[in-house]
């Protein structure tokens, strides 16, 4: 899939403003589904560590809060810019609140689920079988798998890699998949 055809997909930040993901061209930008009452909540402030040491270089974390997964996130975009805030100090861009996947999943979602339509898994199908035994499966293998998951964007606007929710934002397949992104010239 093409940059622009991703990258002019138009989505609202979380104050309402338009954007797109061409908003960030030349920058390395990870794209990750978040909630405010999930298990994997604590990668809020990961995510954000890794956003402050890696931005000067061109890093860009942008969260999109959805709340497909265990209404997870209920809150309104005033809630979850506050919540964010307050508890994990989040810096990084935050999008509206949005759908990943179903009928209603936003077209940004659908373009990267198509883009790249499996995540990397180092832990094996673990976290796809700790779901389901919560009764948490999903018909598409291609479709986000929970709350957490992560799209890898390089400066050239492709989608380079997509990681699993249980993968943490310091863990050093993740940490190393951004430095050789950031690693390459601007386009």
């Amino acid at each position: 899939m093409m940059q622009n055809e991703i990258g002019e997909i138009p989505f609202r930040l979380i104050d309402g403003t338009e954007s797109t993901l061409s908003a960030y061209r030349g920058k390395v930008v990870l794209v990750v589904n978040v909630a405010s009452q999930c298990g994997l909540t604590p990668q809020y402030e990961g995510l954000e560590r890794l956003f402050e040491d890696k931005r000067d270089a061109g890093l860009v974390v942008i969260g999109f809060p959805a709340n497909n997964f265990g209404a997870q996130e209920p809150g309104s975009n005033e809630e979850i810019a506050a919540f964010c805030a307050s508890k994990f100090g989040v810096a990084f861009p935050m999008a509206e609140k949005l759908s990943v996947k179903g009928a209603d999943r936003h077209p940004l979602y659908g373009a990267l689920t198509r883009a790249r339509p499996q995540a990397l898994d180092p832990s094996g199908g673990a976290f796809r079988t700790k779901l389901a035994g919560y009764g948490f499966t999903s018909d598409d293998p291609a479709d986000v798998l929970w709350n957490f998951e992560k799209f890898l964007i390089g400066r050239d606007g492709m989608v380079v890699t997509r990681f699993n929710p249980d993968v943490e934002p310091n863990d050093p397949v993740l940490v190393e998949a951004i430095q050789r992104e950031l690693d390459k010239p601007p386009a």
